[in-house]
C-alpha cells in the first residue's frame, strides 16, 4: 500500500480508498489474504473501528471476503467485478450461458477488428494447450486454458470494460456452471469458438467471428442440465 500512515484523522472513505487501491494495483493478489487489523492500523494510522467500516464496505462490494477466524481475503480487483460475481451466483446455468452469447459475441467482433499478429499467435498457443490438457483428460488443465483462451479474446477486445466484465465470469463460466463438461460424449475441442473463432479474428472476419461464438455456445447449451424451476 502506497504512502505512510494519513495525515489525519481519516474518514471511513478515505480508507476505503486506500485499500481499494492496494487490491486495484495488485499489492494484495487475488485469493490472497491481506495484513492484519493491527498491521493496517499502524500503516494507516486509523482505529480499529474506522478500518473494519472499510473492511466491511468493500466485502459488501465483493472485493474482500472476511473468513472468521481466518482473515480476509481478496475475492475481486474491483466493485463491478466483486458485485458481478456475487450476483451470477443468484442464476442458473442457462441463464449465465445467454449472458455469454451477449458478451462472447461482442468481444469476438471487436476482436476480429483490433487483435495483432501477436495476440492471434497467444490464442493458438492457448488452444494447443487446451487439446493437449483434453487428449490426457486433465480436466483442471482443460478448464484453466479455455477460459484463459476466452479471457484472451475479450482483452484483444481492445475495450478495457467489456473485458473487466467478461473476467468476472471467471469461477462462473468455468465453475459449477459448467457442468456440461462432466456429461460422456461431450466434445471439449470443439473447433467453433475456438479454433475457427481465432481463424476469424486472424483474417479480421467480425461476421465470422461472431457465427463461430454462437455455434459454440448453441452446442453448450444443448448440454446444459434440465432447468430447476
Amino acid at each position: 500500500m502506497s504512502g505512510g500512515p494519513l495525515a489525519r484523522l481519516p474518514l471511513a472513505e478515505e480508507v476505503t480508498a486506500r485499500l481499494r487501491e492496494a487490491i486495484a494495483s495488485g499489492e494484495w493478489p487475488l485469493q490472497q489474504r491481506i495484513p492484519s487489523e493491527p498491521e493496517l492500523m499502524e500503516r494507516l494510522g486509523v482505529s480499529r473501528g474506522t478500518l473494519r467500516e472499510a473492511i466491511k464496505a468493500l466485502a459488501h462490494a465483493g472485493m474482500l471476503e472476511v473468513r472468521r477466524g481466518d482473515g480476509t481475503y481478496v475475492r475481486a480487483t474491483s466493485e463491478i467485478s466483486g458485485t458481478a460475481r456475487r450476483a451470477y451466483r443468484a442464476y442458473d446455468d442457462e441463464d449465465v450461458l445467454q449472458v455469454r452469447f451477449a458478451l462472447d459475441t461482442q468481444a469476438a467482433r471487436l476482436a476480429a477488428q483490433a487483435a495483432d499478429d501477436g495476440a492471434v499467435a497467444a490464442l493458438r498457443d492457448m488452444l494447443a494447450r487446451r487439446r493437449r490438457a483434453w487428449d490426457r483428460q486433465d480436466l483442471a488443465e482443460w478448464i484453466a486454458a479455455d477460459w484463459d483462451f476466452h479471457e484472451a479474446v475479450a482483452a484483444a477486445s481492445g475495450n478495457p470494460l467489456l473485458h473487466e466484465l467478461y473476467s468476472s465470469f471467471g469461477d462462473v463460466f468455468h465453475g459449477t456452471k459448467m457442468a456440461q463438461r462432466l456429461r460422456d460424449g461431450f466434445d471439449g475441442c470443439l473447433r467453433a469458438g475456438h479454433e475457427d473463432l481465432a481463424d476469424a479474428i486472424a483474417v479480421g472476419d467480425a461476421d465470422a467471428a461472431a457465427a463461430t461464438v454462437n455455434a459454440n455456445l448453441g452446442y453448450c447449451l444443448q448440454w446444459m442440465p434440465p432447468r430447476q424451476r
